[in-house]
């Protein structure tokens, strides 16, 4: 009896021993997957400076938005989304921003297809705006089978009059010098 009892434990210890040793080889995998990625990432970043930033997925990069944007004005450039892995031609990608206070900003030409592993949004608008010191996170849907998502967190805030200079004190001051009040 014993004798089996001693056998049941050897054989749950190999069992153990190869779940561990497949284990450590899928991590192995996926950190030589990561260090691939990684390697191409930076590659890519140095191509392009400044140009494209990363988002939540090390297989998607995006074109940089301004951090302040008018609603309704094009961007100064066209807004890109590029795939590191193999996305096919004619794939569909559609971009949508929120935040916690507008969780579905409106957008126009928000759909682009995928060529060449770049999808080219033409005349991206924010139309709806991110709210007071807020700002829109983007979600970048990629419509491959199954589809893949991303975030671009923080990405831009969009308010009626865009980026402007900030109210300063001494123009108040000037008001009240003047016997005006204002405000």
């Amino acid at each position: 009896m014993s004798s089996d009892l001693a056998g049941g434990h050897h054989h749950t210890g190999k069992k153990r021993r190869r779940h561990a040793e497949a284990t450590a080889n899928e991590t192995n995998n996926t950190n030589e997957e990561l260090w691939w990625t990684e390697r191409v990432l930076c590659e890519i970043q140095a191509e392009h400076p400044g140009e494209l930033v990363r988002t939540g997925s090390p297989y998607f990069l995006c074109s940089a938005l301004p951090t302040h944007w008018r609603s309704n004005k094009t961007l100064p450039v066209a807004f890109k989304v590029v795939a590191l892995g193999d996305v096919m031609d004619g794939t569909i990608v559609t971009i949508r921003a929120g935040n916690d206070e507008n969780y579905c900003g409106e957008l126009r030409n928000c759909t682009a297809v995928m060529k060449n592993q770049v999808a080219k949004f033409n005349d991206l608008r924010f139309v709806g705006r991110s709210g007071r010191g807020k700002s829109f996170s983007i979600t970048i849907t990629i419509g491959t089978c199954p589809p893949q998502v991303t975030t671009y967190t923080k990405a831009i805030k969009v308010t009626v009059d865009g980026p402007r200079e900030p109210r300063s004190k001494t123009r108040k001051f000037v008001f009240v010098c003047l016997g005006f009040t204002s405000l």
